[in-house]
């Protein structure tokens, strides 16, 4: 595969002057270690010489596409990428130099990770748990204080003391989530064949935000129910294994209140005016710093129906157009909405 990427003005080598060059990528092999290692590099083609000399890359780009083959080698042995480590650091708002240091290794040990080294097993290892266990980051700052200015470790000491708080938060509100299924636990037509799956809530909330402007919270509980009937109603399990019930203002999952709590989207509390009073609203919008998990393709088919759907619908249309479906107009308050009602669906 060899794709154009954009045609830019610069010197050209072959030519000796500056002209419109085309910037091309291309899938090659290169080596890695000893290794055979695909990856997909970037160069500039002139078509103006007359020679079979018409290809280069500048020594920024062939630094990009060494980074590039030295990620897809860790890919294959399933070591952190350096784009995976960086963000590993910024989670602590760290330098190059001070993660280095936390991590009681050399001051350009992580500038190399993130440029030119591929690092061992063992520093790989330790980074992962870094990431995944805030407590830890804290204790390796502290077993290697000495490293630091004071200040500037109590810097590091509160950045990564938010993040332990910030992770407890959510933990217990997943807890909460956890509790309120309970009743649910199994596979049963009630969360549609599938347990409640936190993951694939947190890829579908921000993907959603992602895509929907002016999207608020009574809205946005709309929209899951749409999907994950719609997806029931073509796959016979929903997506999220969420659980719904018939409430006045339309159908809504349980734990809506903890749902809209996940750390993918980020909630905006406003104050409008409704009927001479002001009243709370959560505008919802997606947290581009947390990563979510990949959705399926025929995951998105049915999301993207969905969003193309409500898009212009403001929170009054999209609550009297559910309030006319046969699953809530055949449900009292309150009442479990069963994945059967699925097939009634007017999308």
């Amino acid at each position: 595969m060899d794709v154009l990427i954009e045609k830019v003005k610069i010197d050209c080598p072959f030519c000796n002057k500056e002209h419109i060059l085309e910037k091309r990528k291309r899938d090659t092999v290169g080596i890695v270690k000893g290794e055979q290692i695909n990856f997909e590099e970037e160069y500039f083609l002139c078509n103006i010489t007359e020679t079979d000399e018409n290809e280069f890359v500048t020594a920024k780009m062939m630094d990009e596409n060494l980074l590039k083959a030295r990620d897809e080698y860790r890919k294959k042995h399933d070591l952190l990428t350096s784009t995976q480590i960086k963000e590993i650091r910024e989670k602590y708002k760290l330098t190059q130099a001070e993660f280095s240091f936390l991590l009681g290794v050399g001051e350009v040990t992580i500038t190399r990770y993130e440029s030119k080294s591929i690092q061992e097993e063992a520093y790989d290892k330790l980074m992962r748990l870094i990431d995944k266990d805030a407590l830890l980051a804290l204790d390796y700052l502290e077993r290697n204080k000495s490293k630091f200015k004071d200040v500037k470790f109590r810097k590091i000491e509160n950045n990564i003391k938010e993040v332990i708080n910030k992770d407890t938060y959510n933990y217990l509100n997943i807890q909460e989530i956890y509790t309120k299924y309970i009743e649910y636990e199994g596979k049963s037509i009630c969360n549609g064949f599938k347990e409640i799956d936190i993951d694939k809530i947190e890829s579908v909330l921000k993907y959603v935000a992602q895509r929907m402007n002016n999207l608020y919270k009574v809205k946005l509980m709309k929209i899951l129910w749409y999907i994950d009937f719609i997806y029931y109603k073509n796959h016979k399990k929903s997506m999220m294994g969420l659980v719904y019930s018939h409430q006045r203002m339309g159908v809504l999952p349980i734990g809506f209140d903890e749902i809209i709590k996940l750390p993918s989207i980020i909630i905006d509390e406003q104050m409008k005016e409704y009927d001479g009073e002001y009243k709370s609203c959560y505008h919802i919008l997606p947290n581009e710093q947390y990563k979510t998990k990949k959705l399926l393709k025929e995951e998105l088919i049915i999301i993207d129906k969905v969003l193309n759907k409500f898009a212009t619908y403001n929170t009054d249309e999209i609550v009297n157009y559910m309030h006319k479906e046969k699953a809530y107009q055949d449900t009292k308050q309150n009442d479990i909405i069963k994945y059967d009602l699925a097939e009634y669906i007017s999308l």
